[in-house]
């Protein structure tokens, strides 16, 4: 059998990706879409803080730094990692403030997201994510999408509603419609209506910035010709003139913060693997889902060093740095540059972009998160998808979405289960003279001086072995003096439970003066049945080992079982 060539290392993957960035047939389109993506950035990063309800700041600076220092990280050539709305989320719903420092928890949170992606990655866990099903994610998506405009209310109406979630808040926000702050209302309105028809024209991406811009600057006007104040970015923080100097995370937050990183670190790695499949490599390469974990871990340690907020894989922002032509991760660089000298020449045009025009490009995120084709999608594959949907949609709009992703991991544990659970078959073979088998329903029980010959298909494991004991045919009065052969092959791990089920079916055919018979493949499965019990109980003669001659075992098995039976006549 021909060798798969060997996995290249991380290090010669990271000096190849270097060697590939600095090309000059390539520098004109990597600077234009850089200066696009850093352009757009210096809001959206602004309204990301704001959604996780940190300093705006925060945001910006993970967008820089999550940017840079994840560029050579990842496998995939155009992701670029960013903090995203659901990540905001869940930093939101920690609630930081009951910390002794919530900015330095908030550093430290991105680090610890950080150091278990790359935990994950190193681990080899990219290849769990495709058991995270549709149903789950589309759930947690759009209910993420809800939370994002039920959040942004207060800033968009200026009336902070009561409420033991974003739920009841808005519900709070929408009976209380006579204490809306009007001008803020106004400059909101007007920004969301500016984003939706620039976005369609031939500014796009940039049509976000021009509508933030005009919002901010009607926020100015009220101000200062109407008197008519309306909440900024430098009424709620500090903006600096200067990049930040780094900061070491804090240990003594790190037993509040494990399970908010654990989630974080989910969510970002899912995002991460979608922007994976979504923006492929411009060399056709496919991406590899550990170095792109190990990756954006290495992206959120830079960010929460240099006090921005965790950060993951960001399909929008990968998009549309695609969009603009980018051929080489210098356009991530270029775009990361660009963001750190607005912040050092403009500082104080950002202190003046109001804070309601953030709430307008957040609530008009949130709206595009809803994929009602995608719901429909989960609604026809059948009543389990669309009540798992439903469960996970529910539970991430009433409870802290760090707890919401982990009922969601465990719902698409149980739902892994359950599909297996529905994929157990057991058919009877039929031989025939020749190399004919044929396959047919089991009889319901076993008949007297028979051999039935089984083929069990699907994952036998623990939690299958319920529904294959129940396949298996009864064992009742007229039973007597039969063989029951079970031909394991194709089956390639066999769980203690399912073990135990043969077991008992075995003693249930014995107390019948019958017996049960196994064709196992490959010595793997004779081990387990040794250290299961079974194969001791059978005895050597009782377990036949498949050849690489597809049939040649279990027509032994059974030429020796009519053998048995008529010895027993």
């Amino acid at each position: 059998m021909e060798e798969s060539p060997p996995r290249e290392s991380w290090f010669a993957s990271w000096r190849h990706r270097v060697r590939g960035v600095f090309r000059r047939e390539t520098l004109g389109k990597d600077a234009l879409a850089g200066t696009i993506l850093g352009i757009e950035s210096v809001p959206d990063g602004l309204a990301i803080g704001l959604l996780a309800g940190v300093n705006p700041v925060a945001g910006l600076y993970a967008f820089l730094f999550g940017m840079a220092g994840a560029a050579l990280a990842t496998s995939s050539t155009f992701m670029a990692v960013q903090a995203t709305s659901a990540m905001a989320l869940i930093v939101s719903d920690t609630d930081l403030s009951t910390l002794r420092d919530p900015d330095r928890a908030l550093y430290t949170l991105a680090v610890l997201a950080g150091v278990i992606m790359i935990i994950a990655g190193a681990l080899g866990a990219g290849r769990l994510l495709r058991f995270v099903p549709t149903a789950v994610m589309v759930g947690f998506v759009t209910a993420v999408g809800i939370n994002i405009v039920l959040g942004q209310l207060a800033n968009l109406t200026g009336y902070a509603g009561a409420g033991a979630n974003r739920l009841f808040k808005a519900i709070d926000t929408f009976a209380n419609i006579r204490f809306f702050d009007l001008p803020t209302v106004i400059v909101g309105l007007v920004t969301i209506v500016l984003i939706v028809v620039l976005t369609r024209t031939r500014l796009r991406s940039l049509g976000l910035v021009v509508a933030i811009a005009v919002g901010s600057g009607l926020a100015a006007l009220f101000t200062f010709a109407f008197n008519w104040e309306v909440l900024t970015v430098g009424d709620v923080a500090d903006v600096p003139s200067g990049l930040p100097a780094p900061v070491l995370p804090s240990l003594d937050d790190l037993g509040y913060l494990a399970l908010p990183a654990l989630s974080l670190a989910f969510v970002g790695l899912v995002q991460g693997a979608g922007v994976a499949a979504g923006v492929p490599n411009a060399d056709g390469r496919p991406a590899d889902a550990d170095r792109n974990f190990i990756g954006q871990g290495v992206g959120s340690i830079v960010a929460g060093m240099f006090r921005g907020m965790p950060v993951g894989g960001s399909m929008s922002a990968s998009a549309l740095i695609v969009a603009a032509g980018a051929r080489t991760r210098l356009a991530l660089f270029i775009a990361a540059i660009v963001m750190a000298v607005l912040i050092l020449v403009a500082s104080g045009v950002v202190s003046l972009v109001a804070m309601p025009a953030l709430a307008g490009l957040l609530i008009v995120v949130g709206v595009q998160a809803i994929k009602p084709a995608r719901i429909h999608s989960v609604t026809k594959t059948g009543p389990l998808q669309t009540t798992v949907m439903a469960v996970t949609f529910v539970l991430t709009l009433l409870i802290p979405l760090q707890f919401a992703v982990l009922v969601g991991v465990g719902l698409a544990v149980i739902l892994f289960v359950a599909q297996q659970s529905n994929r157990v078959r057991v058919r009877r073979l039929e031989l025939h003279d020749g190399s004919r088998m044929r396959e047919v329903d089991p009889p319901p029980a076993v008949p007297p001086h028979d051999v039935v010959v089984l083929q069990p298909y699907g994952n036998l494991s623990y939690a299958t072995a319920p529904v294959f004991e129940g396949l298996l045919p009864k064992v009742d009065e007229r039973t007597h003096g039969s063989v029951v052969i079970v031909r394991l092959r194709g089956i390639d791990d066999l769980g203690l439970s399912t073990i135990a089920v043969l077991e008992r079916y075995h003693d249930d055919l014995e107390q019948h003066d019958s017996t049960l018979w196994l064709v196992v493949a490959g010595s793997h499965l004779a081990d387990q049945l040794e250290a299961g019990g079974l194969l001791g109980r059978l005895g050597p003669d009782r377990v036949y080992e498949s050849s690489e001659w597809i049939g040649e075992a279990v027509r032994r098995a059974t030429r020796d079982a009519w053998d048995w039976v008529g010895a027993r006549r």
